[in-house]
C-alpha cells in the first residue's frame, strides 16, 4: 500500500514518520464514538476500531497515544505526537488540526446533580450555579457561549467531573446528550435535561500542513460509511441503536 511511487513515499513520510499509525484516543470511563476506555487489554471504543483499521489498510502497526481529554489532543498536534485522530470539531480547532469527513453528528445539553430543582436551560442560567465541562473542548466553549450568568468551570478529565457531580458538589456538567445518558445511569438522582445548546460534530483528523494523510484519511472514512465498517465500529462498542447520522 505504501510502496511504489513518489506520492505513497510521500504519505508514508506524513502520515506514520515513525514507522507506525499513531492514533490519538481521548480516555473515559463511559465510552462512545469519541471517548475512549482503558482496558485489561489495552483500549477499546469507536477511534479505537477506527484506527486500527486505517492501521492495517496501511499495512503498519498501530500505537494509541492516549489523552484525557479532546483538548489535549489538540494541543499536541503541533507537537508531533500523535498522526491521525477522530474528534469533536469546531472554528477554534480548526485552527490548529485539518479535519476529514464528519462520522457522527450529536446533541450537547447538561446533567444535573441528584436533588437539584432545575428543570430547564432557564433554571441553570442562573448566577451561583455551578457549571462544569471538561477542558478546552468544543462543549466547553459551547457551554460559555450558551450561558450569560451561570458560571462554566473547565477541568481536565471527565473522572473528576464524575466524583464532583456524585459528591453533589456541582450543579451541573455539559456533554453529549448520549454520554450523559449513560451517566445517569451510573448516579442515580441525576437528570439530563430535555433541551439541547449546541450539536457537535466528530470527524477524522490530522495535523496542519499534512495534505496527503488528509487525502488519505478522508478517503478511508468516506469508504467506512459505505463499506459497513463504520457501523460495525459503533455496533462493537455499545451504540447499536446509534444511527449514523454523519452528514
Amino acid at each position: 500500500m505504501l510502496t511504489g511511487s513518489a506520492h505513497a513515499d510521500g504519505l508514508k513520510e506524513q502520515i506514520a514518520p515513525t514507522g507506525k499509525l499513531r492514533v490519538a484516543i481521548g480516555i473515559s470511563p463511559a465510552g462512545g464514538a469519541y471517548w475512549s476506555t482503558k482496558t485489561e487489554n489495552g483500549y477499546a471504543g469507536v477511534p479505537v476500531d477506527l484506527g486500527k483499521a486505517l492501521a492495517d489498510q496501511l499495512g503498519l502497526p498501530v500505537e494509541y497515544v492516549a489523552y484525557s481529554n479532546s483538548g489535549l489532543i489538540t494541543d499536541a498536534a503541533a507537537k508531533g505526537e500523535w498522526d491521525v485522530s477522530f474528534l469533536p470539531e469546531d472554528p477554534e480547532r480548526a485552527k490548529k488540526i485539518a479535519f476529514g469527513p464528519i462520522y457522527e453528528v450529536t446533541e450537547a445539553t447538561y446533567i444535573v446533580k441528584a436533588g437539584s430543582t432545575i428543570k430547564n436551560f432557564a433554571d441553570l442560567d442562573q448566577p451561583g450555579v455551578k457549571v462544569v465541562a471538561v477542558n478546552n473542548t468544543t462543549t466547553m466553549r459551547g457551554a460559555q457561549a450558551h450561558l450569560k450568568n451561570a458560571k462554566v468551570t473547565g477541568y481536565e478529565t471527565y473522572d473528576e467531573i464524575f466524583n464532583l457531580l456524585k459528591n453533589g458538589e456541582i450543579d451541573a456538567f455539559a456533554l453529549s446528550r448520549d454520554q450523559l445518558n449513560a451517566l445517569a445511569k451510573k448516579i442515580p438522582g441525576t437528570r439530563v435535561l430535555d433541551e439541547t445548546f449546541k450539536q457537535t460534530v466528530t470527524a477524522v483528523a490530522v495535523p496542519l500542513n499534512h495534505p496527503l494523510s488528509l487525502e488519505y484519511a478522508s478517503k478511508f472514512l468516506a469508504d467506512a460509511k459505505t463499506n459497513g465498517l463504520l457501523r460495525k465500529a459503533f455496533d462493537n462498542n455499545g451504540l447499536k441503536d446509534t444511527p449514523l447520522r454523519a452528514k
